[in-house]
Parts: structure tokens; C-alpha cells; sequence
């Protein structure tokens, strides 16, 4: 009986092992396509009229941040939230399809930790009941495990960028974790796979 169990628990390694790039494409696409819904729900109607940063709530020490940002983003929201909405959109757009990854992984960490930590207000407040740091800081993490996945297992035929990088081989600067592109001697070497 145990053996068995052993063989059937091999088989599903195995299974994640001979599939983690589709897996790592299929991941990418699904964490785009909720980047898609999160930037759509700013442009619904009556976000922009219900938008405001405010630290209440925060520790005393952080409300010097919330002010500063109060101060810029209080009076005219719309801007910021267009803007950031659009971003979104873009970055759902580049995790979709997979184009510039490199630039789309780290902008989108970034997006990720300042959505955190001005909006979402570092998760806070936090107090009796707490239960939630805010997404944005896990949204962040889901981006370096992106960049992690991409310097393990390197270009995937299923992005934009490696169509492009077949044409125009430099792309991979922009688009790939320390220029990685299929084919070549250093992703041989990264992922233990011949081209």
C-alpha cells in the first residue's frame, strides 16, 4: 500500500516537474487577467467620486505620508486614478500576452507596493480584529515569484516576446531576466534543457 502511494505521489511530481513552463505561462496569463479586472473597476462610475487617501486609522507616526499624499491626490483624484487604472490595464495586458516581462515584472512590483502603501495604507489599520495585511503586498511577492519562475525556466513560446526575440534577438534585454532567450548557451545552462 505505501509503495503505491509513493508511485501515484512521484507520478504528480513528476507531472508539475515535465509541465512547470506551461504551467508558468498559464499562471502569468491568469494573474494578468485579474490585473485586466482590477484596472476596469477604476473607470467604473462613482469610484473616482469616492476616492480618497486618508490615513485614519494609522499609527502617528505615518500620518506626515498620508498627509503628503492627501494633499496631492484629495483635491483632483481623477488623474491618479486614471492613470493608475491605466497602468493596470497595460500591466494585465503585458502579463497576458507576455511583452517586456522584465520591465512589466519590476513596474509591476512597484505599482503593487505603492497601491499598498498609499491607498490600502500599508493593510492598516491594524488593531484588535486585524485579519488582512492588503493585497497590494502580495500582488508584489506574486511579481517577484514571476521574475523568479522567468530567471528558472527563461522565455516561454507562449509570450509576445518570443516571437520578437526570434526576429530581433536584443529584445531580450528588455524582455528577459538577464537576457535569456531560447536557444542560447546561458538558458541551456539556467534550465538543464538543450535548444
Amino acid at each position: 500500500m505505501a509503495g503505491a502511494v509513493e508511485k501515484a505521489q512521484e507520478r504528480v511530481d513528476g507531472w508539475f516537474v515535465r509541465n512547470a513552463p506551461r504551467l508558468k505561462s498559464v499562471l502569468r496569463m491568469a494573474f494578468g487577467f485579474i490585473w485586466l479586472i482590477d484596472g476596469s473597476f477604476k473607470f467604473q462610475n462613482g469610484f473616482v467620486q469616492q476616492f480618497s487617501v486618508s490615513g485614519a486609522g494609522a499609527p502617528s507616526w505615518l500620518q506626515g505620508w498620508y498627509t503628503y499624499w492627501g494633499n496631492i491626490v484629495n483635491p483632483n483624484p481623477a488623474p491618479w486614478v486614471y492613470m493608475v487604472g491605466t497602468f493596470e490595464i497595460l500591466l494585465g495586458l503585458a502579463l497576458l500576452f507576455g511583452f517586456a516581462r522584465k520591465i512589466a515584472y519590476t513596474g509591476g512590483a512597484l505599482l503593487s507596493l505603492f497601491i499598498w502603501a498609499v491607498p490600502e495604507t500599508f493593510g492598516g489599520p491594524y488593531g484588535p480584529g486585524s485579519t488582512d495585511i492588503g493585497t497590494g503586498i502580495v500582488y508584489a511577492f506574486g511579481f517577484l515569484f514571476l521574475i523568479v519562475l522567468d530567471a528558472t525556466y527563461g522565455t516561454d513560446r507562449w509570450t509576445l516576446d518570443a516571437v520578437i526575440e526570434r526576429r530581433w534577438p536584443a529584445w531580450g534585454r528588455v524582455s528577459s531576466i538577464r537576457g535569456f532567450h531560447p536557444g542560447s548557451s546561458a538558458g541551456t545552462a539556467a534550465t538543464g534543457q538543450t535548444p
